[in-house]
């Protein structure tokens, strides 16, 4: 099994982190070692890769909270594991309860405030990079838990890149143009440097960000809904504080 990991939260051991890959329990085409019951997959299998990569990384699979994730802006705090329904962003300060976010393109992004002791977990497409999904959820941090973005760490997992990231105008148009270049035929769009940005403009240090440079369509070990189509499966991140 290939589970990707981050430096940022090496220093912390409370903090138990995995990103899982498309290798697991030898799984194969179409949607190989798949963590989503939303692609087509048999129902069993996806819960025994589930289980198979949580026990991997040391979280049992029933104190997992999960979304339905609908490239939204609704940020949900939980604080029972289990399905939380349509959303995009988890918060929780709870102890052993760990919060996750599927991924197959989009920015999967992870969040640790060591002070206060609370994570976050969010995806993050062009479609709620848009709407700063990441924004209001570093907002709500400090609203609901006093969080301070100085005592905040934070891993932007691995998404597709600019490079491969191709885009229509008017996508393109709803950002700032300095994320964005034509090459006389599409434009590339950089979500992962608009997020990097939010996250700066909301006052993490910059040595307290991992950006990870695992392109997901280049890397033929992680899942890509844009190089695979409808029957990519979906990576798992999760985060979770120990009790």
């Amino acid at each position: 099994m290939k589970i990707i990991k981050t430096k940022m939260f090496r220093d912390y051991p409370e903090i138990i982190f995995g990103f899982s890959t498309k290798e697991g329990l030898d799984r194969k085409a179409p949607f190989y070692f798949n963590m989503s019951q939303s692609v087509g997959d048999d129902f069993q299998v996806v819960e025994e890769n589930k289980e198979e990569f949580l026990e991997a990384i040391g979280i049992p699979k029933e104190r997992l909270a999960f979304q339905e994730q609908v490239h939204g802006d609704t940020v949900t705090i939980v604080d029972s594991p289990g399905f939380v329904g349509e959303s995009d962003a988890l918060i929780t300060s709870g102890p052993n309860l760990a919060i996750g976010v599927f991924s197959a393109d989009c920015d999967p992004i992870f969040i640790y405030d060591s002070v206060k002791k609370v994570v976050a977990a969010v995806h993050s497409g062009w479609k709620g990079t848009e709407k700063r999904i990441l924004e209001k959820t570093l907002k709500t941090m400090k609203s609901k838990f006093k969080s301070n973005p100085k005592n905040m760490v934070a891993f932007i997992g691995p998404a597709i890149s600019q490079k491969r990231y191709l885009v229509d105008e008017d996508v393109a148009k709803k950002f700032d143009e300095k994320y964005s270049y034509f090459d006389d035929i599409k434009y590339h769009l950089d979500v992962t440097k608009i997020n990097y940005d939010i996250l700066l403009s909301a006052g993490l240090k910059e040595e307290n960000i991992d950006v990870s440079q695992l392109c997901s369509y280049e890397n033929k070990f992680l899942h890509s809904y844009r190089r695979e189509g409808k029957t990519s499966g979906r990576a798992l991140g999760v985060i979770m504080i120990k009790g």
